[in-house]
């Protein structure tokens, strides 16, 4: 073969060689295959892991701080308000009358008026509670403090030891007061309690102003008084009788004449064996409206049904206490078998509800009573008395289990007719 044809063969191949690679694809077939683009790879599925709790952002967790800070300050800010206003009334529950105590009971009620019932609900201090301000103790207007001018020449000044209940202080002392001015109306009837305690409280609450003695007294002689009867109501010749008996030796030059009655009981007599004629009236008249009130025909007939009437009066450490042991032994001289006296304060000790529960449960009666021996049903009745906590009256007898019936009839013996003309005998007696 000749060289020029080798050459020939050799460049023919090798066009040949070129033109195959071009037109085979990646596949190892002969046929030429589109062009693919490559797969994107799917993302893996996330394991499967118990749900944790997100962490409080540190915002949220610095509002939820700022949340129970505000709270915090704003029930120290409710309790500040509250202890205010029992600071205030505390400082008015004095016996002692300054030229300030008026300003200072309008000062507590202001006080009291701006919180809210929140607030209210928060009072507590020595004496100071809701109650003083915020319970119901009736209409006020229906009360007259008898404490006008133009008294007249004849005046007649009825001193009690007073009622912060606004429906006791019109129905107890101001029934005695109308029978005395009924009974006597050439007389100026005007009034005045011992107890400035109440008579802060009245003045703070119902803006209602009572004298005390030593006003009602001032006021006479502002007056041109000359004929001055004082007729107390209180029960026995006690500290408030003689407080009024020394308030009144200051005045005598001040009259032409000054007369002061005796209390409900009369004297009080030496010992527990001493009675009189007024402790024999009053005992015949609180058994026989006991009686009256509960449909008995007589004491023996309420004995025989199994009922025992107890009368509770307050109490002293006066040697005056001497009076309740007198009405005991009055009661069992005019045959009252089933009649029991007690004392709020247990004093004198026979007197006290744990001596009493044990006496009448170990007479046999399963019925009890019980009343005031008290001129008014105020504080001590509605509460000492017949009042919810477990130390009342009649809780405590309740409590016992001795009894199969307790009742607590809170009729104060200001409200009784019979009493009433009593207290007028006593001015007559002096007049």
């Amino acid at each position: 073969m000749k060289r020029n044809d080798v050459i020939k063969m050799c460049a023919l191949a090798l066009a040949a060689s070129m033109l195959f690679c071009a037109c085979s694809g990646n596949t190892g077939s002969g046929t030429a295959q589109p062009s693919q683009e490559p797969k994107t790879a799917e993302p893996e599925e996330p394991k499967t892991e118990e749900a944790k709790p997100e962490e409080p952002k540190a915002e949220e967790a610095k509002s939820e701080e700022v949340k129970e800070t505000e709270v915090k300050t704003e029930e120290a800010d409710d309790q500040a308000k509250a202890d205010e206003v029992a600071a205030l009334i505390d400082a008015i529950y004095v016996q002692e009358y300054t030229p300030e105590t008026d300003e200072q009971c309008a000062k507590a009620k202001a006080a009291w008026d701006a919180l809210t019932e929140e607030q209210k609900q928060l009072v507590e201090g020595e004496y100071a509670d809701y109650d003083y301000f915020g319970r119901d103790t009736g209409d006020a207007s229906l009360d007259d403090p008898l404490n006008q001018d133009e008294i007249g020449e004849k005046e007649i000044l009825v001193v009690s030891f007073g009622a912060s209940f606004n429906e006791s202080r019109a129905a107890d002392i101001g029934g005695i007061e109308k029978a005395v001015a009924d009974a006597f109306p050439d007389y100026s009837v005007r009034r005045a309690f011992t107890a400035q305690i109440i008579i802060n409280h009245v003045l703070a609450r119902e803006g209602e102003k009572i004298d005390n003695v030593d006003q009602a007294l001032a006021r006479a002689v502002d007056n041109g008084v000359k004929e001055l009867i004082v007729l107390p109501t209180h029960l026995m010749q006690g500290a408030e009788y003689d407080e009024l008996k020394g308030v009144l030796d200051t005045y005598q030059d001040k009259f032409e004449t000054v007369k002061l009655a005796l209390p409900l009981l009369g004297e009080v007599g030496d010992d527990a064996t001493v009675i009189n004629a007024d402790k024999e009236k009053v005992s015949g008249i609180i058994v026989d409206s006991a009686l009256k009130d509960n449909d008995y025909d007589s004491s023996k007939a309420s004995a025989e049904d199994g009922t025992a009437f107890v009368f509770v009066g307050h109490g002293t450490s006066h040697n005056a206490k001497v009076s309740y042991s007198q009405m005991q032994t009055q009661m069992d001289k005019l045959g009252y078998e089933n009649v029991y006296i007690g004392t709020v304060e247990g004093e004198p000790e026979e007197t006290s509800i744990e001596s009493l529960i044990d006496k009448i449960s170990e007479d046999g009666y399963k019925k009890v009573i019980i009343r005031p021996l008290m001129v008014v049903a105020s504080d001590h009745v509605n509460n000492d008395m017949a009042g919810d906590d477990d130390d009342s009256w009649i809780s405590m007898f309740k409590a016992s289990g001795k009894f199969d019936d307790v009742q607590m009839q809170k009729i104060a013996l200001g409200r009784i007719p019979e009493i009433e003309e009593l207290y007028v005998q006593h001015v007559k007696d002096v007049k």
